[in-house]
């Protein structure tokens, strides 16, 4: 067992105990394997480990590696990419035509140039609303009052399909505090269910706090350090 699957199973562990918890279904908690700085090697290692789902913040850099694994032949199943970074308008069209999910949606200008650059043979892409739950003014994000505007916005786009919100919330040992965060996002998300039959992803929860997420309904914990080690 390489180092990695170690690592793979010691997190997938942490996922079941943090749902076993609070009473669920840890199979309802998609582990998305932040593979930023990474390289292909490890990629490779995470996919025969049982992982398909792996998130990018860097296009020039994620573009390099989509491209390289498709050529790969060692890779017999079809890789998820999801963008997580923040995007610039300058560089939506890559994004568009090689990603299945981006989760960092903030702007409808962002959103509309998606639209118009993701190509008629690919299905729609899975777009998060990122929502700044900290108000920090360093983060991307939307805020909470905005979110219903722009799920409104982006629901009328064709070649996307609205799926759900994501945060990141601020680093701080305050646990109360932090899960105060995840709750008012796990708010909106349900407000945001209710209006769009197709929302089913709460993307919140890294390394440091999965189990507060969990505890507060996330659907999707995006794990980078804990699989891969250290950010290089």
């Amino acid at each position: 067992m390489t180092n990695i699957e170690k690592q793979i199973n010691n997190v997938t562990q942490k996922i079941a105990h943090a749902a076993m918890q609070v009473q669920r279904n840890a199979d309802q908690i998609q582990l998305l394997a932040v593979s930023k700085t990474k390289p292909v090697s490890l990629i490779k290692q995470a996919y025969f480990a049982g992982l398909r789902h792996f998130g990018e913040n860097y296009v020039q850099e994620s573009i390099e590696k989509i491209k390289q694994i498709k050529q790969d032949d060692d890779f017999k199943e079809p890789l998820f990419w999801y963008f997580i970074g923040p995007l610039q308008s300058n560089k939506t069209r890559p994004v568009a035509e090689h990603f299945d999910w981006v989760q960092s949606i903030a702007r409808f200008k962002i959103a509309q140039r998606l639209n118009a650059q993701r190509p008629d043979d690919l299905a729609p892409l899975n777009i998060c609303l990122q929502v700044n739950i900290s108000g920090e003014a360093t983060k991307s994000g939307t805020t909470l009052s905005q979110v219903i505007e722009l799920a409104s916005q982006v629901s009328d786009l064709p070649r996307l399909k609205l799926r759900g919100i994501m945060a990141i919330p601020e680093k701080t040992e305050n646990i109360e505090r932090l899960e105060k965060q995840f709750d008012e996002l796990h708010n909106i998300y349900l407000t945001l269910q209710g209006l769009y039959p197709q929302v089913d992803t709460l993307s919140m929860g890294m390394s440091g706090d999965l189990q507060s997420a969990i505890k507060c309904g996330s659907t999707m914990v995006r794990i980078g350090t804990d699989i891969f080690g250290a950010r290089n």
